[in-house]
């Protein structure tokens, strides 16, 4: 069947497919399956290592198949080892609570669901697994699971091979992922897991509890784990993780987190995560090739992973930003935003009633805050027509600079030629 066709083929072409059940490609080119893929509440935001399965799940929706998203508020509260070389900290329940509603809001940017053929669900694994019985579960659950079979996991050898060891409560974590998808195969006939590479462990045990309890295939499917083509880890910057919510990584930095792709890692980006179909990744595939220093592919990706994230406003906003360390036009964006672009640039800092009145000499001024040496080579620079104002030439050695002409009074950004920028910041900031 042919990839405009089948999810299969879509995924494959992508090259999104790490491992897949015997059986899954027929069965996926035939019906129209439930699935799902969870997410723990390990954050109050996904990051964008998460944007693959989330992507996913909206791949197969528009194939349509049925897709649940599922938010892990019990299995948050154990922690998945997967991945892991120390134990993560264990959530209150309150905390996973509050990560899960949030959560929700970022998967329902992706999944459609008011469309009437195939809606999207977002489920919680507390409504089940909080109300489990201990006894009842080791029972009814745990005695289809071999300590063996749990220990030969990768997830389990690489901690035990650690001093910090596994405790029993993250030893315990398949058990819980293998009831998820037991529970939802026979209360919502679902069918398939999804998930990263290394939750293959925990989705075949739940394909094993299903068959073992009901005598029935369930089948499960892993998309490859991002990583840069340096070996470093996908979504992870100096400052940290690059976050979904906008207020922990602001819709600039995502935008430049995307520009900044590296030429190697581009196209396989524009395949995980943008809708973009195969001529259009070709061509931009073609043009990085033959003219990489027009970043064509980067700029593509920026524009449409921050649109589809954070909306169109937010993206005009996000691109005037990274135009103004180009000279574009920053009136209109807030102090917040001027601190954030120039964070690295030199700074220095003036009285705010230094400027009261008909405000102070831009020759004073810009020698008297550290960006030039002396008031002379101030006035040979403006006349060389080199020196800029928040990004507006200066043309008059006499000018003067009003504190009102400060970005909500805390900023003003100088700039000498193309790239050499110095934000000057009142006291008050």
């Amino acid at each position: 069947m042919s990839e405009q066709n089948s999810i299969y083929g879509e995924l494959k072409w992508r090259e999104m497919i790490y491992d897949s059940m015997d059986g899954l490609e027929e069965l996926l080119e035939k019906e129209k399956v439930t699935l799902y893929n969870g997410f723990d509440p390990t954050a109050d935001s996904l990051h964008v290592g998460h944007l693959v399965p989330m992507l996913a799940l909206a791949r197969f929706q528009r194939y349509g198949h049925h897709v649940i998203a599922l938010a892990g508020e019990g299995t948050g509260m154990i922690g998945d080892p997967s991945g892991r070389s120390d134990e993560r900290n264990l959530l209150s329940a309150e905390e996973a609570h509050y990560n899960v509603e949030k959560i929700k809001r970022q998967l329902a940017k992706f999944l459609d669901f008011e469309i009437k053929s195939n809606p999207a669900r977002i489920m919680n694994n507390g409504d089940w697994l909080l109300d489990l019985k201990l006894i009842d579960f080791l029972r009814d659950t745990g005695k289809y699971f071999t300590v063996n079979s749990m220990m030969a996991k990768d997830s389990v050898k690489s901690r035990l091979s650690r001093e910090s060891g596994l405790s029993f409560t993250e030893f315990s974590y398949s058990l819980l992922q293998a009831y998820d998808f037991y529970h939802l195969f026979v209360t919502e006939n679902c069918v398939l897991q999804t998930g990263g590479s290394d939750q293959w462990g925990n989705i075949t045990a739940g394909c094993e509890l299903i068959r073992r309890k009901t005598g029935k295939n369930a089948y499960g499917l892993t998309y490859p784990l991002v990583k840069k083509k340096d070996g470093t880890k996908f979504g992870k910057t100096a400052g940290g993780a690059v976050w979904l919510d906008p207020e922990r990584t602001s819709p600039y930095k995502f935008y430049q987190f995307w520009l900044n792709t590296d030429d190697a890692d581009v196209i396989p980006f524009l395949k995980y995560f943008t809708f973009f179909d195969r001529q259009k990744i070709d061509e931009l595939e073609f043009a990085t090739r033959e003219n990489p220093e027009d970043r064509a592919a980067q700029k593509a990706l920026a524009v449409e992973m921050t649109k589809m994230m954070h909306g169109e406003t937010a993206l005009d906003k996000a691109m005037q930003a990274s135009e103004a360390l180009f000279g574009g036009e920053i009136n209109g964006l807030s102090a917040a935003d001027i601190k954030e672009i120039f964070a690295d640039v030199p700074s220095g800092v003036i009285a705010a009633d230094s400027m009261n009145g008909e405000g102070l000499p831009i020759v004073n001024l810009l020698s008297d805050c550290g960006f030039m040496k002396s008031k002379g080579e101030v006035k040979r620079a403006i006349a060389e027509g080199g020196v800029y104002i928040n990004n507006h030439r200066v043309t008059d050695v006499n000018t003067s600079i009003r504190k009102d002409q400060f970005i909500e009074g805390k900023y003003l950004v100088l700039r000498r030629g193309k790239k050499n920028y110095f934000l000057l910041k009142t006291e008050q900031e």
